[in-house]
């Protein structure tokens, strides 16, 4: 059975720093494109980070220079570091996967991801 699991989220202050964690079964990391999402209530979800199966990395506006996404194939984990944290950035994160390649145009559209996790609360004030 493919899961993909996310671990990582909590309650920060304003500036402090998270890491997200996306531990896939199932599946080999290394053949997919990951991506995280993030979800306010009321809200579309939105995307946030992207990475390539070949490692290159797509960020939203909003987050360059403070979130850094990446993965180790080895051991099928997908990460989001998170700096410099805003109340903004308060939102369900999720993690996603896709086979295949990305290009930027598509790397952080919600319809081109198959495969989700189920969530990790962020909450910053």
């Amino acid at each position: 059975e493919v899961q993909l699991v996310e671990s990582g989220g909590g309650s920060v202050q304003a500036g402090g720093s998270l890491r997200l964690s996306c531990a896939a079964s199932g599946l080999t990391y290394s053949h997919y494109c990951n991506a995280w999402f993030r979800q306010v209530p009321g809200k579309e979800r939105e995307g946030v980070a992207a990475i390539d199966s070949d490692g290159k990395t797509f960020y939203a506006d909003s987050v360059k220079g403070r979130f850094t996404i990446s993965k180790d194939n080895s051991d099928n984990t997908l990460y989001l570091q998170m700096n410099s944290l805003k109340s903004e950035d308060t939102a369900m994160y999720y993690c996603a996967a896709r086979p295949g390649r990305m290009t930027a145009i598509h790397a952080l559209v919600e319809d081109e991801y198959v495969l989700w996790g189920r969530g990790t609360q962020v909450t910053v004030s």
